[in-house]
């Protein structure tokens, strides 16, 4: 881990331990090899060769020892014991909580393990067993199944859209994703004279902000539809959004646990996909 971090801190975090227990490993393994495996510097560590080709036999181990994971779980049959399942907040929040309930009704010996997050955890190291991701490239690597393919438009308040209403040529302040900030370039043009007011790295926190009046907000369907005091407005056409994959390792994709998952969450989907176009 300090070869991959080059810091106590990054070490120790990533392992769940103190810094001063990772310093302690390294002072051990040192001692153990009769050499020194890192450089300190004022600014982190630095491995040396003896280090290095280390953690190439580490690695190397690591990732027999997920394989054998990744295999003996796919080997299972029993309905039983632990899954993780991964989704982002605005999912978990507003569409997936009736997918954990029915699942955890039918399988009560299934420990369902939720991480809500946006990040892309690594499912080829267990991270999590499934993911279900907002994407339009969820991992070549892996096995998916396309869920969804949502929709997004605009959204705003009942003052705001009134003011869009009343006068479609004012000044329209936009709410955007960092990740996009720019005024989308599919506006409508009634709606002539648009600006970028305020940029969030969070969805939900978009969400928030359109619902105290701050501006309007392109949104997929689905959040728009279930935000509470929102309202589409026409500023933006509906507009392709990315799709909704659950994905897992081909290792481990076809186990009964698995797959039972899959099976409510597919059908849940099906009933409810009208709540992501227009």
């Amino acid at each position: 881990m300090l070869v991959r971090h080059l810091t106590l801190a990054g070490a120790a975090e990533a392992m769940g331990v103190n810094y001063t227990t990772v310093a302690r490993r390294v002072r051990r393994a040192e001692e153990a090899l009769n050499q020194p495996l890192f450089e300190r510097l004022a600014d982190g560590y630095r491995p040396t060769q003896a280090a290095l080709l280390v953690a190439e036999q580490a690695i190397k181990m690591e990732k027999a020892e997920h394989n054998m994971m990744r295999q003996m779980q796919g080997a299972e049959t029993e309905l039983s014991g632990e899954l993780t399942v991964t989704a982002p907040h605005m999912l978990v929040a507003n569409f997936l909580m009736p997918v954990f309930e029915q699942f955890s009704n039918a399988h009560p010996l299934i420990d369902l393990r939720i991480l809500a997050t946006c990040d892309l955890l690594d499912l080829t190291r267990l991270e999590a067993d499934l993911a279900i991701r907002i994407s339009r490239n969820p991992g070549d690597t892996l096995k998916g199944l396309r869920l969804l393919e949502p929709q997004a438009a605009s959204y705003a308040n009942q003052d705001v859209a009134n003011r869009i209403s009343t006068d479609p040529k004012a000044m329209i302040d936009w709410i955007v994703h960092d990740a996009y900030p720019h005024v989308p370039k599919a506006v409508s043009s009634q709606f002539p004279s648009n600006r970028i007011r305020f940029r969030f790295d969070d969805m939900l926190a978009m969400v928030g902000a359109a619902q105290a009046g701050m501006g309007v907000v392109p949104l997929p369907m689905f959040l728009g539809r279930s935000a509470t005091g929102l309202l589409q407005v026409p500023v933006l056409p509906p507009q392709p959004f990315a799709d909704i994959w659950v994905i897992g390792h081909p290792d481990v994709w076809s186990s009964p646990k698995l797959s039972a998952f899959r099976d409510i969450l597919t059908k849940y989907c099906k009933v409810h996909c009208h709540e992501f176009v227009a």
